[in-house]
């Protein structure tokens, strides 16, 4: 299996044994990895620091109270934080992986290992330039959608209402509204 990269100056360099070309590609395979879980890191902790939820994560919390979105936004956060930390176990592992297979390489290549180094380096750097633009519209369109969700809602709903007068007593627009605020709510006098 022939495979043929550029070094600095133009000239192309064969790789013609079969194992070069399998550790060219194991290198090039992790080096991409490695990225890839660098720029999920870097998403997720924009996530964390914006506030918002990423579209992997589905938590359904029964309620609308203050308590059941505080509630949320605490599975959320826990949530982000372990996709983090297994993250970074997995950095860890492509990053030794990454060494000892570099080491391989340049032992194998004969001191034309750094020149076949930056080919791979160009073509994944320009490879990640793509994936981070799109992380960032995607982080743009969750922080949008954040602050969408952000705008006070007006409560027009007739049929869920909190109180039900069951007595014969009228009472006013006011005593209905104080009514409302629940059994935790204390009036001052």
């Amino acid at each position: 299996m022939k495979s043929e990269c550029n070094n600095m100056h133009g000239e192309r360099i064969k790789i013609v044994n079969a194992k070069q070309a399998k550790l060219y590609n194991n290198f090039k395979n992790t080096k991409c990895k490695l990225l890839r879980t660098n720029a999920a890191i870097w998403f997720n902790n924009m996530c964390k620091i914006k506030q918002v939820k990423p579209g992997y994560i589905h938590i359904k919390i029964n309620g609308r109270r203050q308590q059941d979105k505080k509630t949320t936004n605490q599975a959320i956060r826990y949530r982000i934080n372990q996709e983090i930390k297994f993250l970074y176990r997995k950095k860890q592992h492509a990053n030794q992986k990454l060494y000892n297979i570099h080491l391989e390489c340049a032992q194998q290549c004969n001191g034309m290992w750094q020149y076949v180094q930056q080919n791979i380096d160009s073509k994944l750097y320009a490879d990640m330039d793509l994936l981070y633009k799109k992380l960032n519209r995607k982080l743009d369109a969750l922080t949008q959608h954040v602050r969408i969700d952000d705008k006070p809602k007006e409560h027009t709903q007739i049929g869920n209402n909190r109180v039900i007068n069951m007595s014969k007593i009228t009472f006013t627009e006011e005593q209905i509204n104080t009514l409302k605020l629940g059994p935790q709510y204390a009036i001052v006098q």
